[in-house]
């Protein structure tokens, strides 16, 4: 389904601009690809907030992790 939105000829014509600008072929499609990247932007956000909290649980259960990169650094050395 369709939908009409008004905006004003000056908001266009940025818009246009900005679509040339990115090489994008008009303004619906400058649209959609900003879309697309606030949706990736805040999927990226809960993963990261995931993570953290993922981090949080597993510092609370088993507290400070040593840095294994000195064990990594060992272990390719033989």
């Amino acid at each position: 389904m369709s939908q009409t939105l008004i905006v004003s000829d000056a908001l266009y014509k940025q818009l246009q601009i900005t679509a040339r600008l990115h090489g994008v072929e008009s303004v619906e499609r400058l649209l959609e690809i900003w879309q697309a990247r606030e949706e990736e932007l805040r999927q990226r956000r809960e993963t990261v907030r995931r993570i953290d909290s993922l981090r949080e649980q597993l510092y609370t259960t088993y507290g400070e992790m040593p840095d294994s990169a000195a064990l990594v650094r060992e272990d390719r050395s033989r």
